[in-house]
């Protein structure tokens, strides 16, 4: 298999998405990060852009190891200069120069006609060569350029010493036949074209970045230019985790390899996405939360049988942990069962009917349906809770210059246990109290109070939900008294708990 140079642009044309702006020791950890994935080259910065972005280049060239780094400059003395002193400290680095050789760019741009083009670019070349073992030509919005204008301008920079010819789809603009023509032209017509690597950098804005870039490899491109999350300019970039995993996936189409480590993409979107403040889409190919989630009972039962039925990738190659299985009103019979029975629960045919009806009651009600509420059908529908604490008596004693208080008795197999607490307020008093007898330690999530009945006489219902470690448990109780239905609803929930850890019931 022949390997595709993965060249990485997060650091800077991702950049370039609006508001994803980076100080510098959030580009050196994107940077390592991206080291990790194994990438091939990380275009680090334009440093003539900014002293911060000079500065954020010389510090990852100075402390990532294992990938080329690369500077971006245009084709001037000046930002070459500024390009190089950046990059030097790295081992291998790659000065990156562009301009632009389109007739809309060159008309109202530039002002330059093709000649003062093709000049300064084999100029800036041979400059670049000067102070880098390796260039890299981008003769920007090629795939607007005049064909045969884009022939002659590869063929002369190759001549002044470009190691890789860069085509890019500047605005996104080109579409897969096309692009892989003109790779295909430049292979064929470019005389010198074997002593460079073609390179691809695809924008997205009609939706064919990744699309545009498959292509160009298949005509002959071997490096492609690509950002994590496909972040950049306008509508953003062709996407690393997508091409990577195209050739990985349908390597029998492709016949190409790369030296990605594929473990590493979701941690590395994660840490892009949280440091740029951009969010990824469910749906994202690869790396969305829904990329490898099923709530379809049709899919579910097939991947349960059988996971390549609908995966055609194995979530883990990527960095997932396992594929979901999403419960909702589409959920089947197969997919509930296999919950449940990772959850710890193994019932029977008959206890299984009677659960899956109350789940899809549920299910038309409530869009998502989390392990809790599972927990609480199996609970009120088959399982009897036993009562390991049962409330015996309760007072308590407060008021505005009154130090709230509880007393409390509770009845434990036969056994009475009694003692005392203060509190912010009779509840949170009635509350520690019923902590110290039990010895249960745990954090009120929330408490909510309702009333069941109406009048001065009314019903009260009290909710609370009681969170141990990464148990998260909910307790009901009710009475005419608010301490009472208080208590009644802790205890609960604290016998709730007692029952889900014995039974090593999973939450």
């Amino acid at each position: 298999m022949e390997k595709v140079y993965i060249f990485d642009t997060t650091l800077r044309d991702g950049e370039q998405s609006p508001g994803a702006s980076l100080n510098i020791k959030e580009k050196l950890q994107i940077a390592k990060q991206l080291a990790k994935l194994k990438v091939d080259i990380i275009e680090a910065g334009f440093p003539v852009s900014s002293k911060g972005n000079a500065e954020a280049v010389n510090l990852i060239a100075k402390e990532v190891k294992g990938p080329i780094i690369c500077g971006l400059a245009r084709a001037t003395k000046k930002d070459i200069d500024i390009a190089y002193n950046a990059l030097k400290p790295a081992k291998k680095y790659c000065i990156h120069v562009f301009l632009a050789t389109s007739k809309i760019h060159m008309k109202y741009k530039l002002r330059k006609a093709k000649d003062e083009i093709l000049k300064s670019a084999v100029k800036a070349v041979k400059y670049a060569n000067k102070y880098s073992d390796i260039v890299e030509f981008s003769p920007e919005d090629a795939s607007r350029t005049d064909p045969d204008f884009l022939v002659k301008v590869v063929s002369e920079v190759i001549n002044a010493g470009a190691d890789v010819i860069n085509i890019p789809d500047t605005v996104g603009y080109t579409v897969p036949d096309e692009f892989g023509s003109l790779i295909c032209k430049l292979k064929q017509e470019v005389p010198n074209i074997s002593k460079a690597i073609i390179s691809v950098h695809c924008h997205n804005d009609l939706g064919l970045g990744v699309a545009n870039s498959l292509a160009a490899l298949v005509n002959g491109a071997r490096q492609v230019e690509c950002t994590i999350n496909g972040i950049g300019e306008r509508a953003g970039n062709a996407a690393l985790e997508e091409i990577v995993m195209s050739i990985l996936t349908r390597k029998d189409f492709f016949n190409f390899k790369t030296d990605i480590k594929t473990s590493q993409l979701y941690k590395t979107s994660k840490l892009v996405s949280k440091l740029t403040g951009i969010k990824v889409q469910p749906n994202k190919a690869i790396i969305g939360e829904n990329a490898f989630s099923h709530e379809s009972g049709i899919h579910q039962d097939g991947v349960l049988k059988e996971r390549t039925t609908y995966e055609i990738m194995d979530p883990k190659t990527v960095g997932f942990e396992e594929s979901k299985l999403v419960l909702g009103k589409l959920s089947g019979r197969h997919a509930f069962k296999e919950k449940l029975q990772k959850m710890g629960f193994d019932l029977n045919k008959e206890e299984l009917d009677k659960a899956f009806r109350r789940f899809k009651n549920l299910a038309d009600k409530k869009r998502y349906i989390f392990d809790e509420d599972l927990i609480s059908i199996i609970e009120e529908e088959i399982i009897q809770i036993s009562k390991t604490w049962v409330l015996d008596y309760i007072h308590t004693s407060s008021g505005n210059n009154t130090i709230p208080t509880a007393t409390v008795r509770l009845k434990k197999q036969g056994k009475i246990l009694q003692d005392a607490a203060s509190g912010d307020g009779p509840v949170d008093a009635c509350y520690k109290t019923i902590d110290r007898i039990t010895g249960t330690k745990c954090e009120l999530l929330s408490y909510d109070l309702n009333a069941v009945t109406g009048g001065k006489d009314a019903l009260g219902e009290v909710t609370a939900k009681i969170k141990s470690g990464k148990m998260v448990v909910t307790g009901k109780g009710t009475s005419t008294d608010i301490i009472e239905a208080s208590a009644k609803a802790y205890l609960d929930a604290i016998n709730r708990l007692r029952y889900r850890k014995v039974n090593k019931i999973h939450l």
